[in-house]
């Protein structure tokens, strides 16, 4: 499966989703794409799941029809974000494609 990381997801993140390769936005050179645009292009790209922490994604997106599945942190501390590790890996693991997931992170 591979992973998309929108800007304020916390990079440490991405060792806990080995073996999956994960890049970023930025690594990609997509920073500056707007969400919807940013959306069909890691479709198109092969990306099956993104993880974000924009929790206005699907106020502002129509999600339906999507084939990428979509992790929304509802933080982005990583010391926060560390502490809810296993039920970040169980909504990557469940969000399907066109599925949407958010992660409390409660502190």
């Amino acid at each position: 499966m591979r992973i998309l990381f929108d800007q304020g997801a916390p990079a440490p993140l991405r060792a806990y989703l080995q073996p999956h390769p994960t890049d970023t936005t930025a690594e990609r050179g997509w920073s500056t794409i707007s969400n919807g645009d940013l959306l069909k292009l890691a479709e198109d790209d092969g990306y099956e799941v993104f993880i974000t922490t924009d929790q206005n994604l699907c106020y502002q997106q129509n999600l339906g029809g999507r084939r990428l599945g979509i992790v929304v942190l509802m933080a982005t501390s990583w010391p926060r974000t560390k502490k809810h590790i296993p039920e970040i890996l169980a909504a990557v693991g469940r969000v399907t494609g066109g599925g949407y997931e958010e992660v409390p992170l409660l502190p």
